[in-house]
């Protein structure tokens, strides 16, 4: 599988594991509200964690600290200027590394 596949699937993975967590607690009943603002505090909580997911599946390379680091600069919002404040993704040859799943989880 090209880097570029690799990096997909473990964005998707990880979002699948965070997202999952959110949703079994309490999350899913604010995307099911009829209040609008529970539903949009729901989505951005989504967003939030498919941001993440990226940023933590493309530094791969980078130590915990400087991930860290890096979702925390994105999540701040906007910069000065008014353009994203995306963090910069390391263009090492490091490749992705594969999470491994625990004995006692039984998905697929």
């Amino acid at each position: 599988m090209s880097k570029k596949g690799s990096t997909i699937e473990n964005r998707v993975y990880i979002f699948d594991t965070l997202a999952e967590a959110l949703l079994n607690s309490g999350g899913a009943e604010l995307l099911a509200s009829p209040k609008d603002s529970e539903r949009a505090r729901a989505m951005k909580a989504l967003a939030d964690l498919a941001y993440v997911s990226c940023v933590v599946s493309d530094t791969s390379d980078l130590d915990a600290a400087e991930v860290r680091d890096a979702v925390l600069a994105g999540l701040a919002g906007p910069d000065a200027e008014g353009s994203p404040a995306v963090p910069p993704v390391p263009s090492g040859s490091a490749k992705p590394k594969k999470r491994r799943r625990g004995k006692g989880d039984k998905r697929s």
